[in-house]
């Protein structure tokens, strides 16, 4: 090495010493009698005191609590679980091996260099004006994350080796496909648990409130952690905000008929006239059914009904005890059912049906069941809402089926049903920087209030599962893919084959989706052997059907060829502005334009027509 040559060892330490002065050196006024005079006040040092004694109590208060009645949940949430999940993690990832460790070392040393020059620190001192990092995340885009070359290096660091061991992941060799899927799964949730925006000594933004709050902000974040730790899941919005019946779920309507398993709401007409074929909705069980009415605005029932659609919505009953012992022939039964009772109750011959999500994974096996009984023409159309049936291109929940992920999830159903809070756990963990991190942050360290967000608040309205079910659902849709198999499956007694299904079907997907990935959506267009007319939606799993057209978001594809796959349907699909409920509507009459007036049970609970109870009923409130 040339003498004139910095030797980069030396730099490594001199850096850091120049970094440790500009970081300290605000800080001199708190030494002895350097300090200035009357910097702190004697009743901020109480103030903080106080907020050191508030803190300790009440988690002194919360851990007395717990050893008198320790949480439903802790197998889920045992700390010991998560470490050995993370020592695993670590003992398949080469970042162990030391000729990697010194790459990285080597790499990192670079970094801090190039990152310390951008502030006049170090032999590579380069900019005197706004800092030019080479990497950036919208979590440390606030500008306190540059502002000081102590918070650039710490979140420039990270950033730089969350990427290398991602990229590790992707070139170890000799490993499987899903198992490489699954450690990309968990690599992406420690990255990000790692974070040091979730640690308030490391994140500039919580000091500086702590700071300003003198403390008041932990206090408040404090309550919030200890309310969620209590109730056992993280909350995203102000539950006290929305009331069922009074801001969500408000379209009118009556509940006409019941089972132990469902009530079925018919919501009243707004039309003089409607369809004479009436349309019954399907919504998963693993939420509430009213994301699909959340409020006059965002209703796609209350849009539906002014289009002149006689509705109706399946309200399924949250798992407790009694359904320990229900498995997925019952759901399949309970929409047979659901689809006779509104062809008795206006003598029809037969139903529009929309299935969303599981519940439109179910309702293709209906679907098949009524095609090998000659029941067929109970069904007049079918739509699916992001729904698989195809389970090989499932997504990132594929990561939660092997055999030690069921065995913990069997375990956690001691009474025959799954507590809602472990899904709500799981799907957050699917967006973990969105879903979690996002609100540890804003909620638990910064002390903000809870938003009143109605999308938010259906999200953590969780609903449980019977055990059975959900085993056998994971077991044998998800991991053994058996419903694209013929005759693989039987339900109720009857061997079920997708190939069977001539009902005219319209299938949307959502472009972003996470939980339905639009590749797996598309694969139904692969089994049913009748006419389906696929779309392709803007945005994700939930805002990709919840885009009511006065909205103006997003768009949506079609195409009138004959794609063979996803990606021939995407290079010659026609883009369209807005929302596809107008292209759905427009599909729909076209199966059946017939209109009757809309009298008599059209509108339920009129003369004569005996009913149980006002929308949204009984069973979407139960816990």
């Amino acid at each position: 090495m040339d003498d004139s040559t910095p030797d980069p060892f030396t730099n490594m330490f001199e850096a850091p010493a120049k970094l440790a002065q500009a970081m300290f050196a605000p800080m001199a006024g708190f030494q002895g009698a350097a300090m200035p005079s009357g910097a702190i006040k004697p009743e901020d040092m109480q103030h903080w005191t106080e907020v050191g004694a508030k803190l300790q109590g009440m988690w002194l208060e919360y851990q007395a609590e717990q050893l008198s009645n320790p949480q439903a949940l802790a197998p889920y949430l045992d700390p010991s679980r998560w470490t050995r999940m993370a020592q695993d993690w670590f003992r398949q990832m080469p970042i162990a091996d030391p000729a990697k460790q010194q790459e990285l070392f080597t790499e990192g040393m670079v970094l801090w260099q190039q990152v310390l020059g951008q502030y006049g620190l170090g032999p590579q001192a380069t900019s005197d004006g706004e800092p030019e990092l080479p990497r950036s995340d919208r979590r440390f885009a606030d500008p306190r994350w540059r502002a000081h070359p102590a918070f650039a290096l710490i979140h420039q660091t990270y950033l730089f080796l969350a990427e290398r061991v991602n990229e590790m992941v992707d070139r170890m060799e000799g490993m499987p496909e899903d198992k490489r899927e699954q450690l990309r799964f968990t690599t992406r949730a420690i990255t990000e648990a790692a974070s040091p925006a979730n640690f308030a000594l490391t994140n500039p933004v919580v000091l500086e409130r702590t700071l300003e709050t003198r403390g008041d902000n932990l206090v408040k974040g404090m309550e919030h952690l200890l309310t969620d730790l209590r109730r056992g899941q993280l909350s995203h919005t102000d539950a006290s905000a929305f009331k069922l019946g009074g801001n969500i779920a408000v379209t009118p309507g009556k509940v006409v008929h019941e089972t132990p398993m469902y009530q079925l709401i018919q919501y009243s007409p707004t039309t003089e006239t409607v369809l004479e074929t009436p349309l019954i909705i399907f919504p998963p069980w693993i939420n509430r059914f009213y994301i699909l009415d959340l409020n006059a605005k965002k209703s796609f029932v209350r849009w539906a009904v002014e289009q002149g659609v006689t509705v109706f919505m399946v309200s399924w009953k949250s798992a407790d005890a009694s359904m320990k012992d229900v498995v997925w022939d019952d759901y399949v039964r309970a929409q047979i059912d659901a689809i006779d009772h509104v062809r008795d109750r206006f003598g029809v011959e037969s139903v529009n049906a929309i299935g969303y999500c599981v519940a439109g994974t179910t309702l293709a096996a209906t679907l098949a069941l009524l095609h090998r009984r000659g029941e067929q023409d109970k069904v007049n159309s079918a739509t699916f809402f992001t729904a698989q049936v195809d389970f090989e291109k499932a997504g990132e929940l594929l990561n939660f089926i092997d055999d030690k992920q069921m065995s913990v999830i069997q375990a956690m159903s001691p009474d025959g049903y799954l507590d809602g809070r472990v899904m709500a756990a799981t799907f957050n963990m699917l967006r973990g920087t969105d879903l979690i991190w996002n609100y540890v942050v804003n909620n638990y360290l910064l002390g903000e209030d809870y938003p009143a967000f109605d999308l938010l608040h259906w999200n953590g309205d969780v609903t449980n599962l019977p055990g059975k079910w959900h085993g056998q659902y994971l077991r044998d849709l998800y991991r053994d893919n058996k419903l694209v198999e013929a005759d693989a499956l039987s339900v109720d007694g009857t061997p079920v084959d997708l190939g069977l299904v001539e009902t005219p079907t319209y299938v949307q997907a959502g472009k972003e989706d996470h939980i339905a990935p639009a590749e797996s959506v598309w694969r139904i267009t692969e089994h049913f052997k009748g006419p389906i007319k696929f779309v392709l939606a803007g945005s994700g799993h939930i805002a990709g059907v919840v885009n009511p057209p006065e909205a103006g978001k997003y768009q949506y594809w079609t195409n009138d060829g004959s794609p063979r796959s996803l990606a021939e349907f995407r290079k010659d699909a026609v883009e369209h502005p807005g929302s596809w409920w107008p292209d759905w509507i427009e599909w729909l009459r076209a199966r059946g334009d017939a209109t009757v007036p809309a009298t008599g049970k059209r509108k339920p609970g009129g003369k004569g027509d005996k009913v149980i109870e006002d929308a949204p009923g009984r069973y979407v409130a139960t816990r």
